[in-house]
Order: structure tokens, then C-alpha cells, then sequence
């Protein structure tokens, strides 16, 4: 679980600091663009620190992670609808959306085993 946390953290990271400047150079963002951006970056890194909070007694965390997992297939359905009505993105965001809603789902498998196994 700590280790599928590392890529999006930085990518959150990296959003907060530089804004979309960290994906490329794109020609000319908007500063409301930049704005939503560092703001949604923030949301996202928030979020993963929730995520990281479960690690311990991870057993015990099974609530906490299915609301953090729901809001993440929801951002995974954005992502997806984007591929579909405006074009395929960079394998990054491909990488993000088979985590978003693939490997979350087996995340979340695994956490309710553990809770069956080692939970109260």
C-alpha cells in the first residue's frame, strides 16, 4: 500500500509546487487554470495523506479506505470520460486511471481480507 502511494504522491507533490508546468510546457496557462490546478494537486495530496494514515493498523481501516476508494473511482470515471471524449492522455495518467480503477479495487479486496483475518 505504501509503495502504490509514492508515484501519485509526487505527482501531487509536483502539482501543488509547479502547477501543470510539471506535465510538459504547455504554451500559456491561464492563471485561473494554474489556480484549479494547485488547488486540486493540494485535494489530491490531502487525500493521499489519508490514505498513508490507514497503513497503520490497516485491519482496522476498512471504512476509511472505501469513502478514500469511492471518491477515487469517482475521479477514475472523470479520467476515463476525458480519454473517451477528448483523446487518449500520456501513459502517466493512463498509469493513474489503471490505478484508479483497477488496482484501488484489489486494494480494497485485500484490506477486507486482512480485517477478516487479523481485525476485531
Amino acid at each position: 500500500m505504501a509503495i502504490t502511494l509514492l508515484l501519485p504522491l509526487s505527482a501531487a507533490l509536483s502539482g501543488v509546487i509547479s502547477g501543470p508546468g510539471f506535465l510538459g510546457r504547455p504554451p500559456l496557462v491561464p492563471t485561473d487554470l494554474d489556480s484549479h490546478f494547485r488547488y486540486m494537486s493540494g485535494v489530491f495530496l490531502g487525500m493521499l495523506l489519508l490514505f498513508a494514515s490507514c497503513i497503520p493498523r490497516v485491519e482496522h481501516k476498512g471504512a476509511r479506505l472505501r469513502m478514500l476508494g469511492a471518491v477515487v473511482v469517482l475521479g477514475g470515471v472523470a479520467r476515463l470520460w476525458s480519454l473517451v471524449s477528448v483523446g487518449v492522455p500520456s501513459i502517466g495518467h493512463q498509469v493513474g486511471l489503471g490505478i484508479e480503477l483497477v488496482e484501488l479495487q484489489l486494494l480494497l479486496l485485500w484490506q477486507s481480507r486482512i480485517s477478516r483475518r487479523f481485525g476485531s
